[in-house]
């Protein structure tokens, strides 16, 4: 893909975002939680009432990351394309006072939202930086979890996005992704449809795909756990002859210690 393409995903996704970044500023979204059916319903009631109402409404994810990632005490998470934050925050509980969280997102709409979530929960181990997931705002081997929900299909270079998460992983640091995958093809007229970009839907990639993109970044243990499967009624103009579309939680480890 011509980088021209890449940044023109860029810019449709980051207004997408934008504009339901200010919805929740305004009216709050849908009432008790997401209003698309891709990211509806990820989250139990003990962390739905753990995070600011507005986070819970700014959710665009496809999976809940934190609770597959098993985190630990005292460990450093990075969330790409962190939103209004609700999995930095469910992660800085997760990882405790010795651990931290960090969310990078390119939205200045998200990370005012964010912000405002961030000082609503209280959370004092947690910050939000600006930047985009292909080119990290932070040092080499800096974090112990890379996590991110339903935001890799949402790049337009996707192996640039995967070996940024290996370069900001300590030895031995893990990647813990959801996202929307595909079990199929995409057909080309899909795969240049903006609005589809921005929907999660055309950018998503095949399992193989992501499999090799995350070996040739270096990593190995490479697992792909399908958690949900989409009913084509939910997302018509996504129908593709012969195949589905599916949630999948992603993990591989970095080599090391």
């Amino acid at each position: 893909m011509t980088e021209r393409n890449v940044e023109r995903i860029r810019e449709t996704v980051r207004a997408s975002y934008a504009k339901r970044a200010l919805k929740v500023a305004d009216s709050g979204c849908c009432a008790g939680g997401s209003c698309d059916p891709i990211s509806s319903g990820l989250y139990g009631e003990s962390e739905s009432g753990a995070v600011p109402a507005d986070a819970l409404a700014a959710s665009l994810g496809c999976g809940n990351p934190t609770a597959l990632a098993e985190l630990r005490p005292g460990e450093t998470v990075l969330d790409l394309g962190s939103g209004g934050g609700i999995d930095v925050l469910l992660s800085a509980r997760r990882v405790g006072p010795t651990g931290f969280a960090y969310g990078v997102d390119m939205t200045d709409e998200m990370l005012a939202l964010a912000e405002r979530n961030r000082a609503a929960a209280g959370a004092a181990n947690v910050k939000f930086l600006k930047g985009t997931i292909e080119e990290i705002p932070l040092p080499a081997g800096s974090v112990d979890v890379v996590i991110s929900n339903c935001v890799v299909n949402l790049s337009g270079d996707k192996e640039r996005v995967i070996r940024e998460a290996f370069r900001v992983l300590r030895p031995g640091g893990r990647f813990a992704v959801s996202d929307v995958l595909v079990q199929g093809t995409i057909p080309p007229a899909l795969r240049r449809d903006m609005e589809a970009w921005a929907g999660c839907i055309a950018g998503a990639m095949e399992e193989r795909e992501i499999r090799g993109a995350l070996a040739r970044a270096g990593f190995e243990g490479v697992e792909v756990q399908v958690t949900r499967v989409y009913d084509p009624a939910e997302i018509p103009a996504a129908a593709i002859d012969g195949g589905r579309f599916v949630a999948a939680f992603v993990r591989a480890r970095k080599p090391g210690a």
